[in-house]
């Protein structure tokens, strides 16, 4: 904040009330000035006029970086310089110009607002896509899906899924996390031995199975479609996932999903298993 009295004077190149004047440069960067730029403008100001040698004194800019630090202050129309005979004064605009210059700021940046947003949105559609690597990687791939609860999870499940991952974050920490979250799912599954005892306790798990010939439609890696717009890719041996928002691959995905779902039919799912 800067704070100027009503009237003052200079008198010996100093004000007579120095707690008229209250700022600091930490305070003018603020305003966009760095760091020099605000000590001579500070110098300059409260000098009143002044030559090279008085502002280096004031400032503590050194004499060979100030000629730049003066032209800058120039081009914003902070300062203005006059000559006398062989020497060149300076002299600091009124205050107000650093307000001004805001205001212009202000009044471009609302006329580029429009195009900026423009172009925001346009960058908002593009696909993101975030890796994993690593079973801990894959961990998060399935932690993301539990951040939209009581929504629906489509899921094609990977042959290697079961018995070559983390059964006990599936079944101890992930199943339960998803119940309670009531997150519930429908997953097409490769039609193996393992898989009935998977699609047997559907019912436990808030899930409906369906088992799809491995050798005609063989799904080697995992992939998980939830929160309306997102895609889960695990790919457990080569220890990789991927999450990729995208509406536009999400519903051609979901497409191709409930095509399977459906021609598969109701007869493809199976009684809840009872261990034997």
């Amino acid at each position: 904040m800067i704070i100027f009295a009503k009237n003052y004077k200079i008198e010996n190149d100093l004000f007579v009330d120095k707690t008229s004047f209250m700022t600091t440069n930490k305070e003018l960067s603020q305003f966009g000035l760095n760091s020099k730029e605000s000590a001579t403008y500070l110098a300059i100001l409260e000098l009143g006029e002044a030559n090279i040698g008085q502002i280096v004194k004031k400032s503590r800019v050194s004499r060979t970086t100030l000629y730049d630090v003066l032209d800058s202050l120039k081009q914003q129309a902070l300062i203005s310089s006059s000559r006398r005979g062989t020497k060149t004064f300076y002299y600091a605009e009124n205050p107000r110009v650093i307000g001004e210059k805001l205001d212009e700021k202000k009044r471009t940046l609302e006329r580029m607002l429009p195009e900026l947003l423009a172009i925001a949105n346009a960058i908002d559609k593009k696909p993101k896509i975030r890796y994993y690597e690593g079973l801990e990687g894959i961990k998060d791939v399935y932690r993301d899906t539990l951040k939209f609860p009581e929504q629906e999870l489509l899921a094609w499940v990977a042959e290697e899924a079961v018995g070559a991952f983390d059964e006990e974050f599936l079944n101890k920490y992930y199943l339960a996390k998803r119940i309670e979250k009531k997150i519930w799912v429908r997953a097409i599954a490769p039609n193996l031995p393992y898989m009935l005892r998977y699609q047997g306790l559907d019912r436990a798990s808030l899930r409906t199975t369906k088992l799809i010939d491995p050798k005609k439609f063989p799904i080697d890696v995992e992939i998980n479609l939830y929160g309306k717009s997102r895609i889960g890719i695990m790919s457990f041996t080569e220890e990789l996932g991927l999450i990729i928002e995208s509406e536009k691959i999400f519903r051609t995905l979901k497409s191709i999903f409930e095509s399977q779902w459906e021609m598969l039919g109701e007869e493809k799912v199976a009684r809840d298993f009872v261990p034997g």
